[in-house]
């Protein structure tokens, strides 16, 4: 099956990887025509949980050449068309350009897959293609991009969740197809009917650990282990976890047994926001914690600990 790969990150590289290993023909999309060249040149270099490492062939093109009228009119030619996109780029990427190049990308024929983290994204992304079949994903994979272009090395497995945005807007066929082929690339993969509830509850995580991680500059495994900032885990915890309670998240019994497990099978893990926060690079905090307080103001609860880091945080870029 054809598949779109959008986002030349860690995660994109590495379900590209293991989708073009399991037969698959899978293009990837990237930002620039550097990585597009390297990729198309050289595949991608996978590192398996294992250790081993392997290269593996995959088409790419760059998401400018879309709108310079390259890469053969890929999405408005029916020959280029992919039955599903999957989206990977993070949330800061997802502007009106890239919702641009996704127009051009789909067709009426395409699913969208969307594996961001925070909230926000799947209503700009429902309003900007009506007519594309969306689906929300949580993935609890995990990956490392060792250089800038095409190697990328598998650092944990975790489950991968997906289920239609709209009840009204899926197809049962399609998204059964796509589950039977993740699963058969090696994948840990499930379709859900609950997929806000899912979301919240990985939410919930990511705003625990990625900010104080990003501040405290410290590995997910170090976080707890001083009492002041377990204390302040302990009470942003409180707060994000009633905050999405009101906004329909099923509260679990065992929610902060759940942050704290996350941190130790990750214990050497950076995360993702300290890693943009060491590299200069823009942070998805606006749609982490900024959007737990975003959702907190329309609702009519305080987030002033979400407000806080949420600015501390944005002070680091």
């Amino acid at each position: 099956m054809k598949i779109h790969i959008v986002g030349g990150g860690a995660i994109g590289l590495l379900h590209a990887g293991l989708l073009a290993q399991a037969g698959q023909e899978v293009t990837v999309w990237t930002r620039t025509d550097e990585q597009a060249k390297r990729l198309q040149a050289e595949g991608i270099r996978l590192e398996m949980l294992d250790g081993v490492a392997r290269d593996i062939a995959v088409n790419s093109h760059s998401l400018p050449s879309l709108l310079a009228g390259q890469a053969g009119q890929a999405g408005a030619d029916a020959e280029h068309a992919a039955a599903w996109i999957i989206l990977t780029v993070k949330q800061c990427h997802i502007d009106e350009r890239l919702l641009h190049q996704l127009q051009r990308l789909s067709s009426g024929k395409s699913a969208l897959l969307c594996l961001q983290n925070g909230i926000g994204h799947m209503d700009k992304l429902a309003a900007a293609l009506p007519g594309t079949l969306l689906y929300a994903g949580v993935t609890s994979a995990g990956a490392r991009r060792i250089d800038d272009a095409r190697h990328v090395r598998h650092t944990g497995d975790g489950p991968l969740w997906f289920g239609a945005y709209a009840e009204d807007k899926k197809d049962d066929n399609l998204q059964n197809l796509l589950l039977n082929i993740l699963k058969s690339a090696g994948f840990r993969a499930g379709l859900s009917n609950e997929m806000k509830d899912r979301i919240y509850q990985k939410l919930l995580i990511n705003a625990v650990i990625n900010p104080l991680t990003a501040i405290y500059d410290t590995t997910n495994g170090e976080l707890p282990e001083h009492p002041s900032r377990l204390k302040l885990m302990r009470s942003l915890f409180e707060e994000t976890s009633a905050i999405l309670a009101a906004d329909g998240m099923k509260s679990a019994a065992d929610g902060w047994q759940l942050v704290m497990q996350v941190c130790a099978a990750t214990a050497t893990n950076v995360s993702s926001m300290l890693s943009d926060v060491r590299a200069g690079r823009h942070t998805e905090i606006d749609w982490i914690n900024g959007g737990v307080s975003g959702l907190a103001r329309r609702i009519g609860i305080a987030s002033p600990l979400n407000d806080a880091v949420t600015t501390l945080v944005k002070q680091l870029h």
